[in-house]
């Protein structure tokens, strides 16, 4: 899940020119990472289209990640 995650940050930021961080990894700020609030938002249409699933919308209480680590735990918390 990490790496598909990490390749779809990549290929967005690559495709809009946006330059993200040399070394993401799970302590990476998603708002220091080059990623704004857009390439985020595609970031989660594009895994939705990928994995078939949302799981902010499938949360009780919404949830913002911090970092990428929190990011990855939960798509792989609501993963089926």
């Amino acid at each position: 899940m990490r790496e598909k995650i990490i390749d779809i940050i990549t290929e967005i930021a690559s495709d809009s020119g946006w330059e993200i961080v040399a070394n993401l990894n799970d302590d990476t700020v998603l708002l220091e990472s080059g990623l704004d609030s857009l390439g985020f938002a595609i970031l989660v249409a594009r895994l939705e289209e990928e994995l078939l699933y949302d799981p902010f919308s499938m949360m009780d209480e919404p949830v913002y990640p911090r970092t990428l680590g929190e990011f990855v735990r939960i798509y792989e918390r609501y993963s089926s």
